[in-house]
Protein backbone atom coordinates (compact mmCIF):
# COMPACT_ATOMS: atom_id res chain seq x y z
CA UNK A 1 0.00 0.00 0.00
CA UNK A 2 1.38 2.90 -0.77
CA UNK A 3 1.03 6.64 0.71
CA UNK A 4 -0.10 7.88 -2.74
CA UNK A 5 -3.57 6.08 -1.26
CA UNK A 6 -3.94 9.33 1.62
CA UNK A 7 -3.53 11.96 -1.23
CA UNK A 8 -7.31 12.98 -0.65
CA UNK A 9 -9.66 14.67 1.28
CA UNK A 10 -9.40 14.57 5.36
CA UNK A 11 -12.56 12.98 5.61
CA UNK A 12 -11.78 9.96 3.16
CA UNK A 13 -8.25 9.96 4.39
CA UNK A 14 -9.54 9.34 7.68
CA UNK A 15 -12.19 6.65 6.78
CA UNK A 16 -9.50 4.62 5.17
CA UNK A 17 -7.01 5.08 8.46
CA UNK A 18 -9.66 3.14 10.17
CA UNK A 19 -8.61 -0.91 10.26
CA UNK A 20 -4.80 -0.14 9.34
CA UNK A 21 -1.74 -1.53 11.10
CA UNK A 22 0.29 0.76 13.50
CA UNK A 23 3.42 -0.67 14.05
CA UNK A 24 5.84 1.09 16.13
CA UNK A 25 8.69 -0.37 18.20
CA UNK A 26 7.80 -4.02 18.94
CA UNK A 27 4.01 -3.16 19.01
CA UNK A 28 1.32 -3.98 16.68
CA UNK A 29 -2.01 -2.28 16.51
CA UNK A 30 -5.39 -1.77 14.45
CA UNK A 31 -6.58 1.58 14.27
CA UNK A 32 -9.94 1.93 15.30
CA UNK A 33 -10.71 5.61 16.02
CA UNK A 34 -9.33 8.52 14.11
CA UNK A 35 -10.12 12.47 13.73
CA UNK A 36 -9.83 14.59 10.37
CA UNK A 37 -8.07 17.80 10.19
CA UNK A 38 -8.39 20.73 7.60
CA UNK A 39 -6.01 23.88 6.93
CA UNK A 40 -6.26 27.48 6.53
CA UNK A 41 -8.79 29.62 5.26
CA UNK A 42 -7.29 29.55 1.38
CA UNK A 43 -6.97 26.14 1.70
CA UNK A 44 -9.79 23.67 0.19
CA UNK A 45 -10.98 22.89 3.70
CA UNK A 46 -10.33 25.55 6.19
CA UNK A 47 -10.68 24.15 9.85
CA UNK A 48 -10.36 26.43 12.57
CA UNK A 49 -9.48 23.53 14.83
CA UNK A 50 -6.64 22.48 13.20
CA UNK A 51 -2.94 23.35 13.92
CA UNK A 52 -2.74 24.58 10.35
CA UNK A 53 -5.18 27.08 9.96
CA UNK A 54 -2.98 29.70 10.76
CA UNK A 55 -0.83 28.63 7.71
CA UNK A 56 2.59 26.79 8.12
CA UNK A 57 4.86 27.14 10.94
CA UNK A 58 8.27 25.05 11.54
CA UNK A 59 5.91 23.33 14.32
CA UNK A 60 3.12 22.11 11.89
CA UNK A 61 5.07 21.79 8.55
CA UNK A 62 4.35 18.21 8.08
CA UNK A 63 0.44 18.86 7.76
CA UNK A 64 1.33 20.57 4.55
CA UNK A 65 2.45 17.44 2.81
CA UNK A 66 3.51 15.10 1.39
CA UNK A 67 0.81 12.65 2.02
CA UNK A 68 1.65 9.71 4.47
CA UNK A 69 3.99 11.38 6.91
CA UNK A 70 3.90 11.25 10.58
CA UNK A 71 2.72 14.59 12.14
CA UNK A 72 4.03 14.51 16.23
CA UNK A 73 2.91 17.02 18.32
CA UNK A 74 1.91 17.19 22.30
CA UNK A 75 -0.90 17.94 23.49
CA UNK A 76 -0.77 20.33 26.52
CA UNK A 77 2.61 20.04 26.86
CA UNK A 78 2.67 16.25 28.18
CA UNK A 79 1.50 13.84 25.77
CA UNK A 80 2.97 12.91 22.36
CA UNK A 81 0.15 12.69 19.91
CA UNK A 82 0.28 11.18 16.26
CA UNK A 83 -1.15 12.40 12.85
CA UNK A 84 -1.02 11.44 9.63
CA UNK A 85 -0.78 13.94 6.70
CA UNK A 86 -2.66 13.38 3.74
CA UNK A 87 -4.09 15.34 0.95
CA UNK A 88 -0.99 16.18 -1.67
CA UNK A 89 2.45 18.58 -0.96
CA UNK A 90 1.51 22.11 -0.20
CA UNK A 91 -1.87 21.43 0.32
CA UNK A 92 -2.63 21.04 4.63
CA UNK A 93 -4.61 18.44 6.19
CA UNK A 94 -4.17 15.37 8.62
CA UNK A 95 -5.74 13.07 10.43
CA UNK A 96 -5.18 12.04 14.11
CA UNK A 97 -4.98 8.75 15.31
CA UNK A 98 -7.00 8.46 18.30
CA UNK A 99 -7.39 5.10 19.39
CA UNK A 100 -6.33 1.52 18.72
CA UNK A 101 -6.19 -1.92 19.72
CA UNK A 102 -2.81 -3.64 20.37
CA UNK A 103 -2.62 -6.92 18.01
CA UNK A 104 1.29 -7.56 19.12
CA UNK A 105 3.54 -7.10 21.78
CA UNK A 106 0.75 -6.59 24.34
CA UNK A 107 3.91 -7.15 27.10
CA UNK A 108 5.64 -4.35 25.68
CA UNK A 109 2.81 -2.17 25.31
CA UNK A 110 1.83 -2.91 29.02
CA UNK A 111 5.40 -1.80 30.05
CA UNK A 112 5.08 1.03 28.41
CA UNK A 113 1.62 2.52 29.69
CA UNK A 114 1.39 0.40 33.26
CA UNK A 115 -0.92 -1.58 34.85
CA UNK A 116 -4.18 -0.63 32.85
CA UNK A 117 -6.66 -2.95 30.96
CA UNK A 118 -6.06 -4.43 27.83
CA UNK A 119 -8.59 -2.36 26.24
CA UNK A 120 -7.17 0.61 27.83
CA UNK A 121 -3.45 0.21 26.08
CA UNK A 122 -3.87 2.71 23.22
CA UNK A 123 -7.26 4.11 23.94
CA UNK A 124 -6.64 8.04 23.50
CA UNK A 125 -4.31 9.42 21.45
CA UNK A 126 -1.40 9.79 23.92
CA UNK A 127 -2.15 6.52 25.44
CA UNK A 128 -1.68 5.05 21.79
CA UNK A 129 2.08 6.86 21.24
CA UNK A 130 3.01 5.64 24.85
CA UNK A 131 1.62 1.91 23.79
CA UNK A 132 3.74 2.57 20.47
CA UNK A 133 6.51 4.32 21.31
CA UNK A 134 5.70 7.20 18.96
CA UNK A 135 8.68 10.15 20.24
CA UNK A 136 8.51 13.72 19.33
CA UNK A 137 11.64 12.43 17.48
CA UNK A 138 9.87 10.78 15.10
CA UNK A 139 7.76 13.85 13.41
CA UNK A 140 8.40 13.99 9.93
CA UNK A 141 8.94 10.20 9.42
CA UNK A 142 7.16 8.33 6.20
CA UNK A 143 5.15 5.71 7.72
CA UNK A 144 5.49 3.76 4.73
CA UNK A 145 9.02 4.02 4.50
CA UNK A 146 9.80 0.15 5.86
CA UNK A 147 13.08 1.46 7.52
CA UNK A 148 10.56 3.70 9.72
CA UNK A 149 10.75 3.07 13.44
CA UNK A 150 6.51 3.74 12.64
CA UNK A 151 5.04 2.39 9.90
CA UNK A 152 1.29 1.97 8.23
CA UNK A 153 0.17 -0.52 6.59
CA UNK A 154 -3.82 0.35 5.03
CA UNK A 155 -6.37 -2.51 5.08
CA UNK A 156 -9.88 -2.98 3.45
CA UNK A 157 -12.17 -0.27 4.13
CA UNK A 158 -14.18 -0.81 7.56
CA UNK A 159 -17.84 -0.02 8.61
CA UNK A 160 -17.26 3.54 10.23
CA UNK A 161 -19.80 5.42 12.72
CA UNK A 162 -19.08 9.62 12.34
CA UNK A 163 -19.60 12.26 15.67
CA UNK A 164 -17.92 15.47 16.50
CA UNK A 165 -14.70 15.92 17.26
CA UNK A 166 -13.23 15.41 20.86
CA UNK A 167 -12.33 18.42 22.81
CA UNK A 168 -12.08 21.22 20.34
CA UNK A 169 -13.62 24.87 20.57
CA UNK A 170 -13.98 25.49 17.59
CA UNK A 171 -16.17 23.43 14.10
CA UNK A 172 -16.89 21.59 17.25
CA UNK A 173 -19.85 20.15 15.88
CA UNK A 174 -18.18 18.96 12.28
CA UNK A 175 -18.82 15.01 12.21
CA UNK A 176 -15.25 14.40 11.69
CA UNK A 177 -14.27 11.42 14.02
CA UNK A 178 -14.80 8.33 12.55
CA UNK A 179 -14.25 4.83 14.69
CA UNK A 180 -15.15 1.37 14.23
CA UNK A 181 -18.71 0.64 16.25
CA UNK A 182 -18.88 -1.85 19.21
CA UNK A 183 -15.24 -1.54 20.20
CA UNK A 184 -14.48 -0.45 24.29
CA UNK A 185 -10.92 0.88 22.94
CA UNK A 186 -12.71 3.76 21.44
CA UNK A 187 -12.53 6.76 23.61
CA UNK A 188 -15.37 8.75 25.08
CA UNK A 189 -16.52 11.70 23.45
CA UNK A 190 -15.74 14.52 26.37
CA UNK A 191 -16.87 18.13 24.44
CA UNK A 192 -14.72 20.55 25.13
CA UNK A 193 -16.16 23.43 27.73
CA UNK A 194 -14.91 26.15 25.33
CA UNK A 195 -17.09 25.22 22.60
CA UNK A 196 -20.39 26.97 21.47
CA UNK A 197 -23.67 25.49 22.24
CA UNK A 198 -24.41 22.14 20.36
CA UNK A 199 -25.56 23.39 17.05
CA UNK A 200 -23.63 26.32 17.17
CA UNK A 201 -20.38 25.60 15.63
CA UNK A 202 -19.72 24.08 12.05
Amino acid sequence: MSAELLSVDPVTAAKSLLGARLIGRGVVATVLEVEAYGGPPDGPWPDPAAHSFRGPRPRNGVMFGPPGRLYAYRSHGIHVCANVSCASDGVAAAVLLRAAVVEEGHRVATERRGAVPPVALARGPGNLCAALGILMADNGVDLFDAGSPVRLELGDPVASVEGPRVGVSTAADRPWRFWVGGRPEVSAYRRSPRAPTPGASD
